[in-house]
This record gives C-alpha cells, structure tokens and sequence, in this order.
C-alpha cells in the first residue's frame, strides 16, 4: 500500500516535507518506520516471515511487526496500528518499550532505496500465540523462536539467509534489551 509519509533529512530530522512511500523508496529520501518485537517469558521473540508479494525481502523471517509511519502520525499510534493489522493483537502504549531509533540504508535497486530511521520496541506478548491473526497482504507466517536458537541462526551463514539482514549489530541490540527485562 502506497501512503503519505514524513520525509527526513540523513539526520532524522523532519524536513517539513511529505512524499508517497514509493517515491520515498525511489529516490532514496529518509523516512520514519517502527519495528516492534514481542517476546515471551520462555525467551522466546515472535518472528514474521514476510509475506510472497513484498518487494523487499519476500518470504524471509523478520522482526514480530514493522511499518511505515503515516505523515503527521505519532511514532507509538503509528506502532500500535501497525501490531492491530499485522498480527490482530490489541496493545497499550504502556506495553511498548522504546529501545532505540536506529538508522539504516539498503539498496536494493536502482529505483529501491530505503533510507530509513527504525523506531524499535520491545514488547511481551500478552497473548496465546494461537490466537494471533496475521494479515496476509503482509505476514506469512508466524512462529516463536528461543533468542538462543535466533542466535544460532544468525552464526550460521546458511541460516542467515533466512533473514532480512538487519545489522549483527542491531540483533544483538534487541537481545540485549529483552534479555534485560527478562533479567537473564
């Protein structure tokens, strides 16, 4: 889906200036996005194989929910949309722990730029994982993985590939924040 966004410059400032996502994408212009991962209290993070028609990394395993935040929309109404349409959970603004804002560039086209600044959360998952409904435009497929076997996955330069490629860096940034409020 095509929407309105903010567009920032390479600092993540605003710049008073908004464009359609696609034209974002195609001229490499900064823009805003939320990801927000769920975690249980087995130690396990929500994955979400992103869904066949995507453009951009099409049936890789990726972070519980992600998306584009809307022009004029706050960053937390952005992330609570965001989980309401991908995964069909209601959650609160209390329930989202802000862990960062991290940039990231990826080329992946001539006309496919993404320049974007990752809001990130992390938040448990209060819900049975069979009851998650996931929206297929978007997901899918689910699953709960343990953060050590995530791990292990992302050592393993076959397994690796089974994931969009965020940083090793950032990876271990959200281990790190859900290990912490799980005080392993």
């Amino acid at each position: 889906m095509d929407e309105l966004i903010d567009i920032l410059d390479s600092d993540g400032n605003k710049t008073g200036k908004t464009a359609l996502k696609s034209e974002s994408h195609k001229n490499g212009w900064f823009h805003q996005t939320v990801h927000i991962w769920f975690y249980t209290n087995d130690n396990e993070v929500l994955l979400q194989k992103r869904a066949k028609n995507k453009a951009v990394f099409p049936l890789l395993w990726d972070v519980s929910v992600a998306g584009h935040i809307g022009a004029g929309e706050k960053i937390e109404a952005s992330a609570l949309r965001e989980v309401e349409e991908e995964i069909g959970v209601l959650v609160l603004e209390t329930d989202l722990h802000k862990i960062g804002c991290f940039k990231s560039i990826q080329k992946h086209t001539v006309t496919l730029i993404d320049c974007e600044y990752n809001h990130t959360f992390i938040s448990k998952l209060n819900v049975d994982f069979t009851s998650l409904k996931k929206q297929d435009s978007e997901v899918e497929d689910l699953q709960l993985k343990s953060i050590s076997e995530f791990k292990k996955d992302l050592d393993d330069s076959e397994l690796m590939k089974t994931y969009v490629p965020h940083s090793k860096e950032y990876y271990n940034l959200v281990f790190k924040a859900i290990e912490k409020t799980l005080k392993l």
